[in-house]
């Protein structure tokens, strides 16, 4: 590959970490590398003329004219690389007219998820590698996450009243159609290189919602499923101890089902001395040390390490635990309850404000950087 296409790559890599969630360069070039994977060095130069907020085709064009390319080109490669999973794209109704809106996608959650059909062992390595080299730089930067912990139904005493944002089967509810159903990447990336899930046997375990649901149904990625289908997956989820992770807003636009072996969230966040900062959550387990008999069950449900049993008591460590309950459900002397944080923290009104929370606070950063 000669140097002109390298540098278009270099470009995409900086164009794609002014993002919210951003795709910062590392030591080793592996962000190179899985983009070489991905994009072809037309793709590429397409892709550094999407902007974070949707755009008419019509706006993109008068950027790329000058390369040549006629409109119904653009529209023709720009809908390819959505269905190849590289960019975001919406279509609204506007006086009977259907309207294409084009976006780029960030890394994660965006085109990294996207290949869900493609993943192959070698993209899956390194994607893995560099979530390991770039996450706790990047994805705690802010302090504002992309995802909240909710915490499994018996997990929480009615006498708490959780809100309504925080309970699962209102959220379901309410979240509004579609809902569809997808395989989780990272489980599917495990079982790829011979590393298989130890939690549950739930592949189908991420769930997205209206716009979301309907890009991924679109593009082959997910299926279709009643609320029903869904809270019965759920219940399974929770059952096997997972973690209840939507999107960090009050109608998120996806749900994850997580585990301490597999996702890459709490993976790398578990490797981290404090990880229950960097998490959205309203909630914390308490042990009763009267009613602990040391079973240890509740430290073999904990999937971020911070439950131990020691001198026939279990402990939790505060500061690694993240509020879900997997813990509760399971415990045989009841000893073991989750309890509201004094400080409640309220999800962004939806998706979009929570992106732009984050852009407003990375710019904060960079401006105190300067000073």
């Amino acid at each position: 590959m000669n140097n002109n296409q390298n540098d278009i790559y270099h470009r995409l890599q900086e164009h794609l970490d002014t993002m919210p969630v951003g795709y910062p360069a590392t030591k080793s070039g592996i962000e190179i590398k899985i983009l070489k994977r991905l994009f072809t060095p037309e793709q590429a130069q397409i892709a550094l003329n999407l902007k974070f907020q949707p755009e008419k085709i019509k706006t993109i064009y008068r950027r790329i004219k000058s390369t040549g390319i006629s409109i119904e080109e653009l529209e023709q490669k720009l809908d390819e690389m959505y269905f190849n999973g590289l960019i975001n794209r919406g279509i609204t109704n506007e006086g009977g007219i259907e309207v294409k809106y084009y976006a780029s996608a960030p890394c994660v959650v965006g085109f990294y998820e996207y290949q869900l059909k493609k993943l192959t062992p070698e993209l899956y390595r390194d994607a893995e590698q560099y979530l390991r080299e770039f996450f706790v730089h990047e994805y705690n930067k802010t302090g504002i996450p992309q995802l909240r912990v909710i915490p499994i139904e018996e997990s929480v005493e009615i006498k708490h009243a959780i809100a309504n944002y925080d309970e699962l089967r209102t959220l379901i509810e309410e979240i509004g159609g579609p809902i569809a159903l997808s395989e989780c990447i990272c489980r599917k990336g495990k079982d790829l290189i011979s590393d298989p899930c130890k939690k549950t046997t739930l592949r189908e375990s991420c769930f997205s919602f209206r716009n979301g649901a309907k890009s991924l149904i679109e593009k082959g990625d997910a299926r279709e499923i009643t609320k029903e289908e869904a809270l019965k997956i759920l219940d399974k989820a929770q059952d096997d101890g997972l973690v209840l992770q939507p999107g960090n807003s009050l109608r998120p636009l996806m749900l994850c089902t997580c585990c301490g072996c597999c996702c890459g969230v709490l993976t790398n966040q578990k490797m981290i001395p404090e990880p229950a900062n960097f998490f959205a959550t309203n909630y914390y387990a308490k042990v009763d040390d009267d009613l602990c008999i040391g079973c240890g069950t509740c430290e073999e449900r904990c999937n971020m390490d911070a439950v131990h049993v020691e001198n026939a008591l279990a402990i939790v460590d505060k500061l690694r635990c993240i509020g879900c309950g997997a813990c509760v459900p399971s415990c045989t002397s009841e000893a073991i309850k989750l309890y509201r944080k004094e400080d409640e923290i309220i999800p962004p009104k939806n998706t979009l404000a929570t992106y732009m929370t984050i852009m407003d606070r990375k710019a904060e950063l960079a401006r105190a950087e300067k000073n």
